[in-house]
């Protein structure tokens, strides 16, 4: 049995996988569900915000870490 990890949106009573998945028509599959609650699967910053926090040895909460990291005013585009 081959087992693959994606990442679908629950969208009017149907399950979306975001990227196509290498699988014959028709064929059968077993699926297991875990939930993403806290985030917007569909934000891609949101997810680097939350795969790279405890990384710098943050003592504050993981809500301000958050504002900061997807906050526009300290974005790469604004640094000197």
């Amino acid at each position: 049995m081959q087992s693959l990890l994606i990442q679908a949106v629950y969208e009017n009573g149907v399950l979306k996988p975001e990227q196509p998945l290498p699988l014959a028509e028709h064929e059968r599959v077993q699926v297991s569900i875990q939930t993403m609650a806290g985030r917007q699967p569909s934000d891609p910053a949101a997810s680097r915000a939350k795969a790279t926090s405890g990384m710098l040895g943050w003592t504050g909460d993981a809500a301000t870490v958050e504002r900061l990291a997807l906050d526009p005013e300290f974005g790469i585009e604004e640094s000197p």
